[in-house]
């Protein structure tokens, strides 16, 4: 990458609506250009999908939890699992205290707790501990 490609991207992250005329005046290519190298990012893998950032208390999803998750067995083959509930955002398997983390978002601290019970549910994990987020002061793009 190099660095128009880098500019590239951090409009993308701005404003993934933008066009590509758009795009590429903001880094001194023409329309065409632009597209061309926005598509070989996407061939690449750098750019994996384009997608709109919604705001969660507006679709009823305002209670964000991150929740450590325990285990008695190894959890790395466990991905179909916890991808398996659909309030579960994000789910990495983790060095540390616990095996895995994961970002959940519901509506409610009662349904909450039954993303808890369920994954209890999945094979080998032992233990919950859910951090409940009050505010989010800000979430960044990944830096180029």
């Amino acid at each position: 990458m190099d660095d128009i490609d880098r500019a590239l991207v951090r409009n993308l992250q701005e404003d993934a609506g933008r066009s590509y005329a758009a795009l590429g005046a903001a880094v001194g290519l023409s329309a065409g250009a632009a597209h061309e190298r926005v598509r070989k990012l996407r061939e690449r893998g750098v750019i994996r999908r384009t997608t709109v950032d919604v705001d969660p208390a507006a679709v009823g999803s305002g209670v964000l939890a991150y929740v450590m998750v325990d285990a008695n067995a190894w959890m790395g083959d466990s991905a179909a699992a916890f991808a398996a509930i659909a309030e579960i955002q994000e789910a990495h398997v983790i060095a540390g205290s616990a095996s895995v983390l994961v970002k959940v978002r519901t509506a409610t601290t009662e349904q909450l707790q039954d993303v808890l019970r369920r994954l209890y549910a999945i094979d080998g994990v032992s233990g919950t501990q859910a951090t409940v987020v009050l505010e989010t002061f800000f979430e960044r793009p990944v830096p180029l």
